[in-house]
């Protein structure tokens, strides 16, 4: 895959840029994998605003991924690659020996046709393949990890993304994280081999405001163009610094401040990520 760019015909398309969808082989064909979620947009149960900066976005439906890789020695060849308007990266149709089709996302690699399957142990190290952490070599990226045996993968999912195993120790397997942290993580769980594909997407130019919107992305105003009852770093004349470490509306440290709490996996990070 590769960055498509346009002739600067309008001010907008001098710097936006797509990914190439020549990889994309087949629009949704499962109907029953298809399933409409109500947008949010950033908003609790009283309808009150708790996310900033977010809209519905385009119109699209929800398509259920297979994140557990729970179907067990049954062989499943690639029919389909297909766009996923939820996620970065390209998710694969799988059709399985006994006429099960489920959604997987898509390593770096694999393409129609090819073989994968999930099992505990004893499976190729090939992309699309997934076992248990404990039986995947030391030195191999994957993603698509668990963090709880059982409960669908729910690290390293992203266009271009991996951890790679690094060691095990007792009952764990010491994982290296996108983020960089070094973590332990119950060997038990399960994990697929492989790079996200679409490594791309991080090159890609959004180009124009109206992009964002469908992405379902409002807009954001600095809090220095404000006034003082509204933000910390309003007010003043003309330009000014905030005169302070940046802070949020609420006043809370927005850079370098740690807000993380103890919790039970303090034990479990080896050391925390790079910044």
């Amino acid at each position: 895959m590769a960055i498509k760019k346009f002739r600067p015909i309008t001010p907008a398309r001098r710097f936006l840029s797509v990914v190439d969808s020549s990889d994309i082989t087949s629009k949704p064909t499962v109907r029953s994998l298809l399933v409409r979620v109500k947008a949010a947009a950033g908003r609790n149960n009283n309808g009150r605003i708790t996310s900033r900066h977010k809209e519905a976005g385009a119109k699209k439906l929800y398509r259920i991924i297979d994140f557990k890789r729970n179907k067990f020695g049954i062989e499943g060849t690639v029919s389909t690659v297909e766009y996923d308007p939820y996620r970065n990266c390209r998710i694969c149709l799988v059709t399985y020996l006994d006429g099960d089709k489920r959604y997987i996302i898509q390593p770096s690699g694999l393409k129609v046709g090819d073989k994968v399957q999930a099992a505990e142990a004893g499976l190729d190290i090939l992309p699309g393949n997934a076992m248990n952490l404990m039986n995947i070599p030391v030195g191999t990226m994957v993603h698509n990890i668990e963090l709880k045996p059982g409960k669908g993968g729910q690290v390293a999912r992203s266009a271009g993304g991996y951890a790679q195993i690094m060691g095990r120790e007792d009952k764990y397997v010491i994982v290296r994280l996108p983020s960089g942290e070094m973590r332990k993580i119950l060997g038990v769980c399960m994990a697929t081999v492989g790079v996200v594909g679409n490594e791309d997407f991080i090159n890609m130019v959004v180009g124009k405001a109206g992009r964002s919107r469908h992405l379902g992305i409002r807009p954001q105003t600095r809090g220095s163009a404000m006034n003082p009852i509204d933000h910390p770093h309003g007010g003043g004349e003309g330009k000014t610094n905030s005169g302070r470490h940046p802070v949020t509306p609420w006043g809370m440290p927005t850079k370098g401040y740690k807000t993380r709490k103890k919790k039970a996996s303090d034990k479990l990070i080896i050391s925390r990520r790079k910044k």
